[in-house]
C-alpha cells in the first residue's frame, strides 16, 4: 500500500476530495478536503474516509490513520 494508493482511493470514494497522504510501514496521516465533508461532524467526516479504505484496514495493510477533515471553506 502506497500513499498514492490511499489518495486515489479516498478521492474516488469522496467527489469532488482532495487528498495528501503521508508515511509509511501501515502508518498513514492523510488531509483530506471536500465539500461534501459540508454540515457533516467530525466522526461522520472521518466515516466517509475510513469508508473508503475499510478493506485495507481490514488487511491491516493500513494499521493507523491519522485524519484531518475539512471542506475547502474551512481551509482559507
Amino acid at each position: 500500500m502506497t500513499t498514492d494508493d490511499i489518495k486515489k482511493k479516498i478521492e474516488q470514494a469522496i467527489p469532488g476530495s482532495r487528498a495528501q497522504v503521508a508515511g509509511s510501514d501501515a502508518h498513514y496521516e492523510a488531509l483530506v478536503v471536500a465539500d461534501a465533508f459540508e454540515g457533516k461532524s467530525l466522526i461522520e467526516r472521518h466515516q466517509m474516509v475510513y469508508a473508503a479504505v475499510q478493506e485495507e484496514m481490514r488487511s491491516e495493510a493500513i494499521h493507523a490513520l491519522s485524519l484531518r477533515t475539512v471542506t475547502a471553506a474551512e481551509t482559507r
